[in-house]
């Protein structure tokens, strides 16, 4: 069985699909997935069991990535194409059935939406899939746990919660838990790394971001008792992985793009959702968050 899956661009989005991916590897165990991404989300599948290719696809001015798709596409007779972008292009490959999700902004999570296509009630939780040596290198680069994981990046300004209150929260977590270390999480580029600087500042802070693999990334989430971020990809991811994780909102649509994990929470600024500035959302109000969701730190008395 042949199965094409065609997802996001982006990191975040394609990371909310992997739990329909995991859920249809599991009732369909003979079929071999290809699946086509954009080129940040595509080391997110490299592990995955059953995977036969994953095609890239690099945008083309005039949509021509589409007819590249196509083309690597046309001579196989699949079995099933699963389309999350709602493109025209899986309605000209010879398929015996096909689910498309059409595009257009809807009301309700991400989540759901790509459960619907199956009519899979509760949605299937996004998943991430590692290898030994991921973990082999996870382990060496964090050294000795437990670990709070940081994320002060994001793809767009309005969505960074200021990088001085990431840091008054690590001050108030590292009080709370002496024995815990700081990881810091950003993506790749020098635009990320700015963003983290002033957390890799903090002495002892390992730097955990920017040239690691997206499983190995993972790898590393799964070994943190606790992530905050802002809302983005490495949220997203470390949901997946099945970290305790904290998702920071602003005009970001927590209805829509909440962090989807069975350890999963998000607070938002205060405001009208879609439009409050992230710079509302207090620190107080994340630092006791975190410290309910930090284990072993339930019970702490505040500072």
């Amino acid at each position: 069985m042949r199965i094409l899956f065609i997802t996001a661009t982006r990191l975040g989005d394609a990371v909310i699909s992997t739990g329909l991916l995991e859920h249809l590897r599991h009732t369909c165990p003979e079929a071999r997935f290809t699946i086509a991404c954009g080129p940040v989300a595509a080391g997110l599948f490299q592990r995955m069991p059953g995977l036969e290719r994953v095609i890239v696809m690099t945008k083309r001015r005039y949509d021509l990535h589409w007819f590249d798709l196509w083309r690597h596409c046309v001579l196989t007779r699949w079995d099933l194409v699963i389309d999350l972008r709602g493109s025209a292009t899986s309605l000209f490959l010879w398929t015996r059935r096909r689910r498309i999700m059409r595009g257009g902004r809807r009301p309700g999570s991400r989540l759901a939406h790509v459960a619907q296509l199956f009519s899979l009630s509760p949605s299937p939780m996004p998943t991430v899939w590692t290898s030994p040596d991921d973990t082999a290198r996870a382990r060496a680069t964090l050294g000795t746990l437990p670990l709070i994981a940081l994320g002060p990046t994001a793809n767009w300004s309005g969505k960074v919660w200021p990088a001085d209150r990431f840091v008054a929260l690590w001050n108030a977590l590292s009080k709370t838990r002496p024995d815990i270390r700081l990881a810091v999480f950003y993506g790749p580029g020098q635009t990320e790394k700015h963003m983290a600087a002033p957390l890799l500042a903090i002495p002892g802070a390992i730097d955990a971001g920017g040239r690691f693999t997206l499983a190995e990334t993972a790898a590393m989430l799964e070994l943190c008792s606790l992530f905050v971020g802002n809302d983005s990809g490495l949220m997203h991811l470390a949901a997946a992985a099945g970290t305790p994780t904290l998702g920071l909102f602003g005009p970001s649509k927590a209805s829509e793009y909440a962090p989807g994990g069975r350890r999963a929470e998000w607070i938002a600024a205060p405001g009208p959702e879609g439009e409050a500035p992230i710079a509302g959302l207090k620190t107080e109000t994340v630092i006791e968050h975190a410290r309910i969701m930090l284990p072993g730190a339930a019970t702490e008395t505040r500072q």
